[in-house]
């Protein structure tokens, strides 16, 4: 089963970046959702809310 969360390494593996531009992104959307009153975890976002700002994905509700 795959996690809710996509981490930093999975996301440089993803775009094809490096891991240090990786955590950048991940700390942008998770900035962005702590704005909108969500509880974050450092180097890791949510995997739904990755998908929807980078690749305009829709919201499935599973």
């Amino acid at each position: 089963m795959e996690s809710s969360l996509i981490t930093a390494e999975e996301v440089a593996k993803e775009l094809g970046i490096s891991v240090g531009h990786a955590y950048k992104i991940v700390k942008k959307l998770n900035d962005e959702l702590k704005a909108k009153g969500y509880i974050t975890i450092a180097g890791k976002v949510s995997r739904q809310y990755f998908g929807e700002r980078l690749y305009g994905m829709e919201r499935r509700d599973d």
